[in-house]
């Protein structure tokens, strides 16, 4: 079987789900597109968690225009030719009203121009990359940019962390890397900082010592490593074995169970940018948090809060719009102001992004806590706790 992975809205993996075929159904007939399986499996299966979260509180609330959601999913195995075949089935052959997804920039992307053309909303919960929405003015985000994400680590090295020289090392094959990059490269040199070293790699690299010996050799007091995190447990514990000390940040790539398993030690020192912190106090995070742990028996992750979020503005928008129609939808999508998300209150900008606070992650044997909350026009929020 190709990418095919139909999964009812109970979470379960049933193959075969019976399409509803269209709003004019029992039924509203909702499209993810997902990395259920590959390399960033991790973040579809959160993502869709979460999706399915809100779909059955939805459903076991009565719905939604009178009818129960019926969410379609599509595993499209990390790969951005699956993410098209995905969207390409979702929209022509099951005939959705709707689409959530992708995590990744580039699958986003890839999926974005079908949903523009077809007139489907889009909304992705995780993608940052700046060029996602640019995509067509039914394509949506509920997450930061890169530009803010890239930009809010400079700040933190720089302002929280008091370092002055920065080492870079991106993934060029992710234009999710390539965009936190230069974000962060233009804001810590414009504000005092100096990019001592820039290296680079490509996904499903396994050996970085020799970027990392030239890092090393170029003695940065911070390092920047805006990649995912299949990539970034070897970096980290390979920066360690040569000696590499200073601190290494990144991105909201590196949210994932699996990126410090076996190196909880080595992630010491260790920072990243996020949308979401499961010790937040507000009783929003605390309501989904415990809600996801009474259905999945684990904790969420911001994959899965963003999953959430995403699925649960789609549903605001649908309430506000009193149709599926998706003229009336996207239109009610794009009104979409001041939502209490999981990850933050959430407005939607009119370029489609979301205007939200960002938190930075700090990792401590092994575990993720909370450090500090930044602000959608930069500003600290709360004190950093290192």
């Amino acid at each position: 079987m190709r990418s095919l992975a139909l999964l009812c809205a109970s979470g379960a993996f049933i193959l075969g789900c019976k399409t509803t075929g269209g709003p004019a159904g029992a039924e509203i007939p909702i499209g993810e597109f997902a990395s259920l399986t590959g390399g960033t499996a991790t973040f579809g299966q959160s993502v869709h968690n979460g999706d399915v979260l809100a779909v059955d509180e939805i459903n076991a609330g009565g719905g939604v225009l009178g009818k129960k959601l019926n969410l379609l999913t599509e595993d499209d195995q990390s790969k951005t030719e699956e993410a098209v075949a995905s969207v390409q089935k979702l929209v022509n052959a099951d005939h959705v009203v709707a689409l959530l997804g992708e995590v990744a920039s580039s699958r986003s992307m890839a999926g974005a121009p079908i949903a523009q053309q077809s007139h489907v909303p889009m909304i992705t919960p995780a993608s940052t990359n700046e060029d996602v929405t640019k995509k067509g003015d039914y394509v949506f985000r509920i997450c930061f940019i890169d530009p803010f994400q890239g930009q809010t680590m400079a700040r933190f090295a720089l302002n929280s962390l008091g370092k002055k020289r920065a080492a870079v090392l991106i993934d060029v094959k992710q234009d999710y890397s390539v965009g936190l990059d230069e974000a962060f490269k233009h804001t810590f040199s414009t504000s005092g900082g100096t990019i001592v070293s820039e290296q680079s790699y490509s996904t499903g690299d396994k050996d970085f010592h020799a970027p990392l010996t030239s890092i090393k050799g170029n003695q940065p007091d911070v390092i920047f490593v805006p990649g995912y995190y299949t990539e970034v447990a070897l970096i980290v514990r390979q920066a360690r074995e040569l000696g590499i000390e200073c601190p290494i940040l990144g991105g909201d790539g590196w949210d994932s169970p699996e990126l410090t398993k076996g190196s909880e030690k080595e992630f010491g020192n260790t920072f990243f940018s996020n949308h979401f912190a499961t010790e937040d106090p507000d009783s929003t995070v605390q309501n989904f948090v415990k809600k996801y742990e009474d259905k999945y028996h684990s904790m969420p992750d911001a994959m899965a809060a963003l999953g959430y979020d995403a699925a649960r503005i789609l549903v605001d928008a649908m309430k506000r719009a009193g149709s599926t129609d998706s003229a009336a939808l996207r239109k009610a999508i794009a009104e979409t102001k001041d939502f209490p998300g999981v990850t933050g209150h959430i407005t939607i900008d009119p370029n489609r992004n979301a205007s939200k606070p960002i938190t930075i992650i700090k990792i401590v044997d092994g575990k993720f806590h909370f450090a500090q909350r930044i602000g959608p026009q930069g500003e600290a929020l709360t004190p950093f706790a290192p």
